[in-house]
């Protein structure tokens, strides 16, 4: 261990006030890690005051940086061990994904990556995609299995375009575009694939995942019927803590053994059962059951047995998830 702390190991989050990469950011301070961020506008404090709260934990830099903007990468990447390129552009009710998502996703992993080709010092990149990039098929049944292997269907995303399917296509393109660069330039990369983050954001605005993974609780029709329809989409309501999504970052940064792609969920579930789960855990909220023919298990579950297998542990289960989640909304004022 000395001789770790003897020279200060330091890490750069691609996309710093997001729900993800802003407790990234403090996990990693709280280890010990000097840390490089950037942000699209640091003169927005409205956007950056929570990070601006965490260099009391240590040695924080906060820099300008947009995904479109081939060079702007350079300044924060340089003289980094790690790179985490957590951003992603996400619109779902965009009239155009193409130009809103897609295009500046892909954009957005080569410019990172271009930037850790030139620093030289970086180590390892780990980008954060999606299980959106893994699950969506035209499969039929019920309990299929999904790991690091599988792809998302893009033909299918292109040409049946499914309700939000800018997003999964963003998502699944910038992954495969990440992986086509790290090997043709020899960039050690590590892929997360989480799954629905919930629990509590240091951000300013509740997260739109927190919201997705709560509307059965807050009763928000719109949020309830999108559920529904990531279930329909990609085959299945799987949920995770967001502390555990960053805590698998940094142990796959670290193991040096590990490579590829991880998926990263807790629980696999399906509307109907979190609606039971939920309605039987917080009785004081009007959770919803009925849900007339609409399928009461979910199509496939998505494994994390290959992160576990490498000696990661899951730290908050659904009880936890949730009593956590609902928490945090009592303490935002949008659950009473």
């Amino acid at each position: 261990m000395a001789t770790q702390l003897s020279q200060k190991k330091t890490a750069c989050v691609i996309g710093g006030t997001g729900f993800v990469a802003s407790l990234l950011v403090k996990l990693l301070l709280e280890k010990g890690y000097a840390v490089n961020t950037t942000v699209r506008d640091p003169g927005n404090q409205k956007k950056t005051s929570h990070l601006l709260a965490l260099k009391k934990l240590g040695e924080l830099n906060i820099f300008g940086a947009d995904l479109t903007n081939e060079e702007s990468f350079d300044a924060a990447v340089a003289g980094c061990d790690f790179v985490f390129h957590v951003a992603t552009p996400v619109n779902f009710a965009s009239q155009d994904p193409e130009n809103d998502m897609i295009k500046p996703a892909v954009q957005g992993v080569h410019n990172v990556l271009k930037a850790c080709a030139k620093a030289k010092t970086v180590k390892r990149v780990i980008l954060t995609s999606s299980a959106a990039a893994v699950t969506i098929n035209k499969l039929s049944g019920t309990g299929l299995v999904m790991d690091e292997k599988n792809w998302t269907d893009t033909e299918f995303l292109t040409s049946e375009k499914p309700p939000t399917w800018g997003y999964p296509l963003s998502k699944t393109l910038a992954e495969k575009a990440a992986w086509k660069f790290a090997q043709e330039n020899n960039i050690d990369l590590i892929s997360v694939i989480p799954t629905l983050m919930t629990g509590p954001s240091l951000t300013l605005d509740i997260p739109s995942s927190v919201n997705l993974a709560t509307s059965l609780i807050t009763g928000n029709e719109f949020l309830i019927n999108a559920l529904k329809g990531m279930q329909m989409l990609s085959g299945s309501v799987s949920i995770t803590h967001v502390e555990d999504v960053c805590r698998a970052h940094i142990f796959l940064a670290e193991k040096e053994s590990s490579s590829g792609r991880y998926i990263c969920s807790c629980v696999n579930t399906s509307v109907p059962e979190l609606a039971k789960f939920l309605k039987d855990r917080y009785p004081q909220y009007e959770v919803p059951t009925e849900f007339g023919d609409f399928p009461s298990k979910a199509k496939l579950i998505i494994s994390s047995e290959k992160l576990i297998s490498e000696g990661f542990s899951f730290k908050y289960g659904i009880e936890e998830i949730y009593d956590q989640t609902v928490e945090y909304l009592k303490a935002k004022g949008t659950l009473n």
